[in-house]
């Protein structure tokens, strides 16, 4: 799914997750498909937020174990961790979260850009 980089971005993707873990057989588990919500919102909000461009592309693929979540964007630059700002204006648990939550998280340079793939299990 081709989203364009604005603060709609990430309810969107939600919406076609959602969709995505319901179809699958056999069915996730209530746990696992809010761990997949949670990673696709803030891949999503970060690529809309940090990377360069004006789309990030949505990939999902169902594994027996695992649901792979890819956010292909337009900057090179992998993600850098930062502290949390737990004031609540500057963010900084996207990425700790993701990491937390897949049991494999890569960041692969591909012409263009970079593409993170995140596996949750299921």
């Amino acid at each position: 799914m081709v989203l364009r980089n604005r603060p709609d971005a990430a309810a969107k993707a939600r919406q076609v997750s959602r969709w995505f873990v319901r179809q699958l057989a056999p069915p996730v588990d209530d746990r696992s498909a809010q761990d997949v919500d949670l990673v696709v919102t803030e891949l999503v909000t970060n690529a809309v937020r940090h990377a360069r461009g004006t789309t990030c592309v949505l990939s999902l693929d169902a594994r027996p174990d695992a649901v792979e979540v890819t956010v292909l964007d337009s900057d090179p630059e992998p993600p850098r961790p930062r502290a949390p700002d737990f004031s609540g204006r500057l963010g900084g648990f996207g990425w700790l979260m993701i990491r937390r939550l897949a049991r494999k998280v890569t960041v692969v340079l591909v012409p263009n850009g970079k593409a993170i793939c995140a596996l949750v299990p299921r």
